[in-house]
């Protein structure tokens, strides 16, 4: 039940002595223009990759870091400001907490959209262990996703 690829995958630098994140605040990692990027967890580290890979697209990364208490403002905040929203989860895409955030965004900052809410998200079968790489929205799929989400027009 837990994303074992990456226990040394995510490195960077640990404050000294005692330290607090509070809880159901989320982090704008990467502040941008062009959309938004919600991402929590072990996806987090392939959405920055992701975002990192595609610097023309300008993207907003916001870590969640909790999802319930779901930091729910600063998600409008930024869904206003780009008018473009992708939720990166590693759950399938059904009944998926993603969902949950898109129709947050959708009821109320709707008329700050300048696409549908995307996600990307997991496959909706059993997870293969064997084909995890397959599975999983890792870099290069959100890219894709992203820039699909980028192109879109009414």
């Amino acid at each position: 039940m837990e994303p074992k690829r990456v226990y040394r995958a995510a490195k960077g630098e640990v404050p000294e002595g005692d330290y607090t994140v509070k809880i159901g605040e989320a982090r704008v990692a990467r502040e941008g223009q062009g959309m938004t990027v919600l991402a929590w967890g072990a996806m987090f580290h392939e959405a920055e990759q992701a975002v990192a890979q595609a610097p023309e697209l300008d993207a907003e990364l916001i870590d969640l870091r909790t999802l319930w208490p779901l930091d729910i403002e600063a998600v409008l905040r930024s869904a206003r400001k780009t008018g473009r929203v992708a939720v990166v989860q590693e759950a399938p895409r059904t009944n998926g907490f993603a969902a949950e955030i898109a129709a947050l965004v959708h009821e109320r900052a709707f008329t700050s959209l300048q696409a549908p809410v995307t996600r990307i998200t997991g496959w909706d079968t059993p997870f293969p262990y064997t084909l995890e790489n397959d599975y999983l929205p890792l870099a290069p799929r959100i890219v894709r996703k992203l820039r699909e989400l980028q192109a879109y027009e009414v």
